[in-house]
């Protein structure tokens, strides 16, 4: 009986991030004035309060949108690199958890990573990025805090200045901005 407990703990919170993830596509988004439709999220309504994490590995609203980015945090461009040619959500970099951010510095700074596999090719299997060669792109992690492990965040980056994250394994992308950080 004690080990059913976790199994059962782990089946409730995938089911309460596949139902996020479903009431998330069913109910529409919301767009800031000015803003890129490619720059839209669940609204807050859509969020629902379930404190299962969306696909940004995160508790819902820390999306991209006006709704749910933190008043300091500045709306992506659409410009941004791979926003056009992947399709996918864009999001501000100060829009996603602290701590892809922090990797983003590192990355950036050419500092050492936390892991050994930081860096390594990402295949692009689940084909969901724009296809390119073998070696185009490269994936880090992004702590996951509690984790006893890599946990399921990622930034991509690709060889054309793109950065994508993902905060369910390669379930799910977005663009994402570096640009748009927070301000003082």
């Amino acid at each position: 009986m004690q080990r059913a407990v976790p199994r059962l703990t782990g089946l409730l919170a995938l089911l309460g991030l596949l139902g996020g993830l479903l009431l998330g596509c069913s109910a529409g988004t919301a767009t800031a004035p000015g803003a890129s439709s490619t720059s839209a999220g669940p609204s807050a309504a859509a969020a629902g309060s379930s404190a299962a994490p969306n696909a940004l590995g995160t508790a819902p609203n820390a999306g991209g949108t006006a709704l749910d980015r933190p008043a300091s945090c500045p709306a992506p461009s659409p410009s941004t690199p791979g926003a056009s040619q992947s399709r996918l959500p864009l999001r501000s970099l100060c829009a996603l958890p602290p701590e892809a951010a922090q990797v983003w510095r590192t990355i950036e700074t050419g500092g050492r990573l936390t892991y050994s596999r930081d860096g390594i090719v990402f295949n692009n299997a689940e084909r969901l990025l724009p296809a390119h060669p073998r070696g185009y792109y490269h994936e880090y992690t992004v702590p996951t805090p509690g984790s006893r492990d890599r946990g399921a965040r990622r930034l991509v980056t690709g060889q054309g200045h793109e950065v994508y994250y993902t905060g369910d394994h390669y379930a799910s992308f977005f663009v994402v901005d570096p640009a748009a950080s927070a301000t003082n």
